[in-house]
């Protein structure tokens, strides 16, 4: 799967994300799968509870607001997201634990890293749209990401 040929078979199906910066992490550099997601600021209560649930076949697209004042996503988390069976975790924000994460056998998309973790206020919310880069992130929609991009779905394409 690449995000490219996708593009130039599916033009009218797909919605491309803006390149605002988003670094890979983990061994997986292309992953895809449905879209769940988390809407939260500065908490990560809520990306723990989604990555504990049952991921095979998806993708966590985890809308921090783009804070770079911590992060939402370490090493434990990428763990559970791994024995959960997810195929990725996108995060308009941080991550922390980026040596470890590259060594696990996980996608990783984030705007940057940050040492400091986030707080544990449980404030958030699940599988609601959400909008960065561009893009309508809506639960259950499909979402593909690969190193030269994120692009977007209603439908499967592969």
């Amino acid at each position: 799967m690449k995000t490219t040929d996708l593009c130039d078979a599916h033009p009218q199906k797909i919605k491309v994300a803006e390149p605002i910066g988003f670094k890979s992490f983990g061994t997986h550099h292309s992953f895809f799968g449905r879209i769940a997601t988390v809407k939260c600021f500065e908490d990560n209560s809520f990306v723990r509870k989604a990555l504990e649930t049952d991921g095979q076949g998806r993708v966590l697209v985890v809308d921090g607001a783009g804070s770079m004042r911590c992060a939402l996503l370490g090493d434990m988390l990428a763990d559970l997201a791994i024995k959960n069976g997810w195929s990725g975790v996108i995060v308009n924000g941080c991550i922390r634990d980026s040596a470890a994460i590259n060594e696990m056998s996980i996608g990783v998309k984030a705007l940057n890293t940050m040492p400091l973790k986030s707080e544990k206020r449980n404030e958030g919310q699940t599988e609601v749209a959400v909008e960065f880069a561009g893009i309508n992130f809506v639960p259950g929609h499909w979402v593909y990401a690969d190193e030269d991009g994120i692009i977007v779905s209603a439908e499967m394409l592969i």
